[in-house]
């Protein structure tokens, strides 16, 4: 499985304090020196002005920091003075791949539009200070990604998200493209791959529509002294189904703290949003194997395939 739709772009404090970059989990993948040049190298004059500009006139750069543990995206923390004297501790998200951007070219304004909709949640998220045709500008959250989180806590953030309105700017849910349509060379349980990509290609059990993160794990959620202190990534905010989230976070609980890890914060989900319908297995498939590709090849990932097993079975346990 290709790991980069469970990946993230997490920023924060470090534990001493110091705004800078996260030792965030890169989910197995180490940069090339092509990527680390263009994902953490040195953010451009051009851009630097122009997130100066935003704050206000005679503003400059003091500090400019690369952010670790994205994969798609430059992320910096900046530092940026005012003409007033005062220090703003921003985060630059600059939208550098071109590929990427050739197959989504307004991923900077679906960022900003999440952005808007989500200032007035309960839940603690970055505020947008400007945005361009391929970079987002915001401000930057206290606190540290905690891998092992209070999972009730964790799952309490759902339902202030899902209750957020919705915006016709952003897209419907989908599960990332399948690029390769075969197991990955390593695993142990083919059939197990082969009947997820059937699933995949058939629609979503539900037509909800509410607004989604779409990316919703512990990489992207901040912490500090056991309590939130911020969400953030949100350029794959979606309108869809709230069981997309879960899903996404359950594979990356399970791959992180295990199956019943997964399981337990699927069962505080349910006390803290109320709900009692049946949790369809294809949100656990969805988040398991979408953007399946044959980088996974070279990325064994036994965890995954146990979560993905896992599914299977349920869902032929709920069709017997």
């Amino acid at each position: 499985m290709q790991k980069l739709p469970k990946g993230t772009f997490p920023w924060g404090e470090q534990a001493s304090g110091d705004k800078v970059a996260l030792g965030a989990m890169t989910y197995g993948f180490d940069l090339n020196p092509e990527d680390e040049r263009l994902l953490r190298g040195p953010v451009p004059d051009k851009a630097l002005r122009w997130a100066a500009d935003a704050v206000g006139p005679g503003s400059h750069v003091r500090l400019a920091e690369p952010l670790a543990g994205g994969m798609s995206s430059a992320v910096h923390a900046l530092d940026i003075e005012d003409g007033a004297g005062q220090i703003h501790e921003l985060v630059l998200r600059r939208f550098v791949r071109l590929d990427w951007l050739a197959e989504e070219p307004d991923l900077a304004e679906r960022e900003a539009t999440a952005l808007r909709l989500v200032a007035g949640s309960a839940a603690p998220t970055p505020q947008l200070v400007a945005v361009a045709a391929d970079a987002v500008l915001m401000t930057r959250l206290p606190g540290q990604v905690e891998w092992d989180p209070p999972l009730r806590k964790l799952a309490e953030l759902l339902p202030l998200i899902h209750a957020m309105p919705t915006d016709a700017a952003l897209p419907e849910y989908r599960p990332y493209r399948i690029r390769s349509r075969r197991p990955p060379v390593w695993a142990q349980r083919p059939e197990a791959w082969l009947r997820g990509i059937e699933l995949l290609d058939g629609p979503a059990p539900t037509d909800e529509r509410l607004f989604i993160h779409r990316d919703f794990h512990p990489g992207n959620v901040l912490w500090r002294d056991g309590e939130v202190t911020g969400v953030v990534d949100w350029v794959n905010a979606s309108i869809g189904s709230p069981w997309a989230d879960v899903g996404h976070c359950r594979v990356n609980l399970a791959d992180e703290l295990g199956q019943d890890a997964a399981d337990r914060f699927l069962e505080l989900y349910r006390e803290v949003s109320g709900r009692q319908d049946p949790y369809h297995p294809y949100w656990d498939i969805s988040a398991a194997i979408g953007g399946l590709d044959t980088d996974a090849d070279t990325a064994p990932s036994p965890a995954d395939e146990q979560f993905l097993q896992s599914a299977i079975s349920n869902l032929q346990s709920q069709r017997a």
